[in-house]
């Protein structure tokens, strides 16, 4: 590995000479976004991308390391619900004018924080609702709506978002949550990536087992 082309986390620009396409962490200004090392987005803003994300709410949104996010991508947080334990949604206390305080936090259907694990890729125009957890490696098909919990290495699409399929059997699922490969140090992983990329599964598999067992 040629050292001055050491792969750098806290770069905004990981693509030289194009700007579409960004790490997000070194972008960050809002404390309550937590994003991980090596976290991309197809686009030059990042936070543009997560609406109704209210100081007053205190909710965060969570993506671990190595997630691929595509141009379109929408994370809503809990600020774009509305209150359903009364008559009427209408938000009166956010809008000039009318005579009204806001109502305390616990009467707001508020779900807590949107956690996205590492290693999943987010397709095209996908919406990801508020409090939703994604499991590490799993995949939202493009124009997916999720409005509930993804598990970890499964494809999700659609309108709302629904299970397609496991993208490897449960044990090798539970090899690579163990294995936790995202969390090595960038030599370990720039060592791994023949196996990373290996698209023979079981010889894989063994593989890993071999390094997590001997």
């Amino acid at each position: 590995m040629n050292e001055q082309k050491r792969p750098n986390p806290n770069i905004v620009h990981p693509v030289p000479g194009y700007d579409g396409e960004i790490y997000v962490k070194p972008t960050l200004k809002n404390p309550n976004i937590i994003v991980g090392d090596f976290t991309y987005i197809a686009d030059s803003d990042f936070e543009s991308h997560v609406t109704h994300h209210y100081d007053f709410i205190g909710d965060r949104l969570i993506i671990g390391r190595f997630c691929q996010i595509a141009a379109g991508v929408e994370f809503v947080m809990n600020g774009a619900n509305h209150r359903m334990n009364a008559v009427t949604t209408f938000p009166f206390y956010t809008l000039e004018g009318w005579e009204a305080s806001p109502p305390p936090l616990s009467e707001l259907p508020i779900r807590g924080d949107t956690v996205i694990g590492n290693d999943v890729w987010i397709g095209q125009n996908a919406t990801i609702l508020p409090g939703v957890h994604v499991g590490d490696g799993a995949i939202i098909g493009a124009n997916s709506v999720v409005g509930g919990d993804v598990p970890p290495y499964t494809v999700v699409a659609g309108n709302p978002a629904k299970e397609i399929r496991k993208r490897f059997d449960d044990e090798l699922i539970a090899l690579l949550l163990e294995w936790r490969w995202w969390d090595k140090s960038i030599e370990e992983i720039n060592a791994l990536i023949p196996l990373l990329t290996d698209s023979d599964i079981p010889s894989v598999k063994e593989r890993i087992k071999k390094m997590l067992y001997g």
